[in-house]
């Protein structure tokens, strides 16, 4: 059984100063380009189909939406970057919104990176990297959609992206991944729980008072001071 098997669905944000708190909590956020596979990743994760919500159409993911795994530990869902059907206004909200919150957020850990594996390393991709490599912060990359190319040309792009992170941005590691197959989903799950500090009795009883907490709380929204920042 996953390890966010009983992962919920905590709050929604839109504006800074409704993030929650962040004394006492642990957080992993996930970014990447629309339509990159971001929110199935995270369905795959916890073994729940529609826990984030995901669509054909890129954009979708407008807000910051925060997963619960119990004990202050949350999974972050970004809203993806580099769909450019969006009015101007809303694309500047979202950059202030993601790049403030990655750059300031004092419970962030680290962030996992989802990437086609058909299209790694986008201009876009390379400039995330850039700019949250300065925080110190490790990095785990998603290589999705590994099922749409032969396990050949997918262990071929793997190297080749795992050369040049290896080369210039040495806090991250890398995987192969698919929400279609289950490919590569134990291996980032223990991945990430090491990250939230998750052994063995810590996910027994998170699962048991998730179990027992699901049906009293249903969306609670905290607020906390908004913080600054802009994505260079």
């Amino acid at each position: 059984m996953s390890i966010f098997q009983h992962t919920t669905f905590y709050t929604t944000v839109n504006q800074l100063q409704h993030l929650p708190p962040p004394e006492g909590l642990l957080e992993i956020a996930f970014a990447g380009r629309s339509n990159a596979g971001k929110s199935s990743a995270i369905n795959s994760l916890a073994n729940r189909g529609r826990l984030a919500f995901v669509s054909k159409t890129p954009g979708r993911t407008q807000h910051i939406n925060f997963f619960q795994l119990g004990s202050g530990r949350f999974l972050v869902d970004l809203p993806g970057y580099g769909y450019a059907k969006v009015p101007a206004e809303i694309r500047q909200h979202w950059e202030h919104l993601l790049s403030t919150y990655l750059q300031t957020r004092e419970s962030l850990y680290g962030m996992v990176l989802i990437m086609d594996i058909r299209h790694p390393l986008t201009p876009l991709d390379r400039r995330m990297l850039d700019w949250f490599g300065s925080t110190g912060k490790p990095v785990h990359v998603l290589l999705t959609k590994a099922d749409k190319l032969s396990r050949q040309q997918s262990a071929k792009i793997l190297k080749n992206v795992l050369l040049l992170l290896c080369e210039t941005y040495p806090q991250c590691s890398i995987q192969l991944f698919s929400s279609m197959t289950g490919e590569g989903v134990d291996e980032a799950a223990a991945l990430l729980g090491t990250w939230l500090g998750l052994d063995s009795n810590l996910i027994q009883e998170l699962n048991s008072a998730q179990s027992r907490t699901k049906l009293k709380i249903k969306n609670p929204r905290l607020k906390g001071n908004k913080t600054g920042g802009k994505l260079p």
